[in-house]
């Protein structure tokens, strides 16, 4: 179930990312070909069943690439939609991450 969830969230990004207009200037993003490169590496990951929580906690971080590429696009507040979604997802992938 998380991992397919985790999936969605993903995509939720992506399709964010991919909105024409995005600015990428303040992320760690050279543009937005390369942002959607990652994401898409990173859903091919989950969809196999591997979850690198590292990649994705620095993705969905407060000052991480996504959120930059938000402020400075103006859906802000629906990328903070998406990271909620994404903190319950990660959560029900591996609940035990929270103790190691």
């Amino acid at each position: 179930m998380g991992s397919t969830e985790l999936a969605d969230v993903l995509a939720s990004a992506r399709e964010l990312l991919a909105r024409r207009g995005n600015d990428f200037g303040r992320s760690s993003w050279k543009d937005q070909e390369s942002a959607l490169e990652e994401l898409d590496h990173v859903i091919e990951k989950v969809g196999r069943g591997h979850i690198p929580k590292m990649t994705l906690d620095v993705l969905f971080a407060p000052t991480g690439p996504i959120q930059e590429v938000s402020i400075s696009s103006g859906w802000g507040q629906e990328f903070l939609a998406v990271a909620e979604k994404y903190d319950s997802a990660i959560a029900r992938a591996r609940p035990w991450w929270k103790f190691w």
